[in-house]
Order: C-alpha cells, then sequence, then structure tokens
C-alpha cells in the first residue's frame, strides 16, 4: 500500500523524528537563524504560541497546556492579554525580552504584534509566521513603524506548497512617546481612541484595525526619494511626442552605450522645451518635507 501522507515523503518530518525534536519546525527556526543570526547575545528569549514547543528554550507562552521541557518556564496564557505579558516581564525579573518569536495560527499574528510591544526590549528581534495575502502589505507598514529592518523569508523546510511565510523583524525602536496599548475595538465593547495622545493617537488603531483616519494629511511626513531611472530622457521624448522612429538610431557596438539619434527638427524642439522647463518654477523632493524648495 502506498504512503497516503505528505509528511512521510517529507525530510524534515522524518530528521525531526530522528534526532529528537518535537516538530519539523524546529528546521524553520535554525535556518532563520543560520540567515539572521536571531541568537547572537541573546539571554532572554519568549516563544509565543509555543505548542507542541519545539521553537521553545527559555519562555514558552501557549493558550493550551503542554508536556514539560527541561529548562523551559511554560506560562499558559492568552497573549491578548496584558497580565499575560507581566507574567513574562515578572520572570525576567523585570527586563525585558532579547527575542520574541511565533509560530502560531495568522488569525493572532496583529495581538501577538502588540505583545511584543510590552516585553521586547529597544533594540530587539521579533520573528512571527505570516500567511502572504493581500493585506501583508498593511502588517508590513505597521511593523515598519517599530523596526528597522523588516525581511520577508521563507525557510528552506517551509513547504513550497504552502504560502507561509517568516516575517523577521531586527533593532526594535518604537516611536518616541509611544505607549504600548493592547486597546483593540474588535474585541473591546468600548474604545476612545479620542482619548490618546501624541504618537499614539494614530499608531493604536492603525495597529488594531489599520485604521489611518487619525493620520493628519496637512501634517509633514518624510517622503520618499524620488525614482530617478536611466531612461527617463527616453520618457520625456516620447510623453512630448518628440521620439520618432525614422530618426531614430541604436548603436549595438559592444564597445559604446546606446546612443539615439533624432532629426534636426526634433533636437530644435528638444531645446526649445528644455528652455522652457528651466524658466519655469518647480518642486524638487529630496528625501523630507521640509526639503520641498519652491
Amino acid at each position: 500500500m502506498g504512503r497516503s501522507s505528505k509528511d512521510k515523503r517529507d525530510i524534515y518530518y522524518r530528521l525531526a523524528k530522528e534526532e529528537g525534536w518535537r516538530a519539523r519546525s524546529a528546521f524553520k527556526l535554525l535556518q532563520l537563524d543560520q540567515e539572521f543570526n536571531l541568537f547572537t547575545g541573546v539571554s532572554r528569549a519568549v516563544d509565543l504560541c509555543a505548542a507542541p514547543g519545539s521553537w521553545s528554550q527559555i519562555v514558552a507562552v501557549d493558550l493550551q497546556a503542554m508536556a514539560p521541557l527541561p529548562g523551559v518556564t511554560q506560562i499558559q496564557g492568552d497573549i491578548t492579554k496584558v497580565s499575560t505579558a507581566q507574567e513574562i516581564i515578572r520572570h525576567f525579573e523585570g527586563q525585558p525580552a532579547d527575542l520574541v518569536v511565533c509560530d502560531g495560527a495568522p488569525d493572532v499574528n496583529s495581538d501577538l504584534h502588540l505583545l511584543q510591544n510590552h516585553v521586547l526590549k529597544p533594540g530587539g528581534t521579533f520573528v512571527a509566521k505570516i500567511f502572504r495575502g493581500k493585506d501583508v502589505t498593511l502588517l508590513y507598514s505597521q511593523l515598519k513603524i517599530f523596526f528597522c529592518s523588516v525581511t520577508c523569508a521563507k525557510p528552506r523546510s517551509s513547504r513550497n506548497s504552502s504560502i507561509e511565510s517568516f516575517v523577521v523583524c531586527q533593532r526594535y525602536c518604537p516611536p518616541d512617546g509611544y505607549v504600548p496599548n493592547m486597546s483593540n475595538p474588535l474585541l473591546d465593547h468600548y474604545v476612545d481612541f479620542n482619548q490618546l495622545d501624541g504618537p499614539n493617537r494614530f499608531i493604536v488603531p492603525f495597529l488594531a484595525c489599520g485604521d489611518l483616519s487619525a493620520f493628519d494629511s496637512d501634517r509633514t511626513y518624510p517622503l520618499q526619494p524620488p525614482i530617478c531611472p536611466s531612461y527617463q530622457q527616453a520618457c520625456h521624448l516620447r510623453k512630448n511626442n518628440l521620439l520618432s522612429k525614422e530618426g531614430a538610431a541604436v548603436n549595438t557596438s559592444s564597445q559604446s552605450q546606446s546612443k539615439r539619434q533624432l532629426p534636426a527638427k526634433d533636437l530644435d524642439s528638444v531645446k526649445e522645451t528644455e528652455k522652457r522647463t528651466e524658466s519655469s518654477p518647480g518642486v524638487q523632493i529630496t528625501g523630507s518635507s521640509s526639503d520641498l524648495k519652491d
């Protein structure tokens, strides 16, 4: 009789059994560590949604009970509760964690993101499983508020047929004045976001439900530097109908770059257009709103 389970054909499933790991997901964390050096300088680590415990090393948190692990403190609690975060900090004698990892289900990703703001120290690392979908850009934007580096990685041990990936967030750096808040309008009966001050006024609603209404459109926010592609001049010529097939000649010699030649009448039109552009006022964007020049 043939094998009916794809796990029996998986090399990492067999390796996990041979090496004594509780689940094949242990290899995912090991391969992420090889790529990002997650465990370098880490003395306080928290594993959220820990069951069955293949990632757990120091503190494991899960809603259901797990079989004991040697050297691992297990906390049975809900990651959506502040009391769970307080119990984690209490175990570390008031010190925040260096590393927070999670291999949990996607329906709690937003809540564990709020929890890691309570227990992660500045400069720490956060690793969580995500499922790439239509809202992955929203999650990426939420994480970029708090981390200098956000990377989406897929370990070799993750099945190719799965849309599972892992977001690796490094160098935790919360905004000045931000106070962690576990308010969630989808779970709480009533939350008045108008009572929030400073950065919490727009960060908390954005983290809870992706609400951007508190962002002030008149306020100056950092702008992304403009993109200046090498073919920008060609786009300008084509937009102004100055590029003709009859006058364009491409030099395919390997010793020289490709050059485009225009008829004399088109060259005169280009020069006239450049003169009008130089004489007219414009706006220059150099990366932030304070650099806007008229």
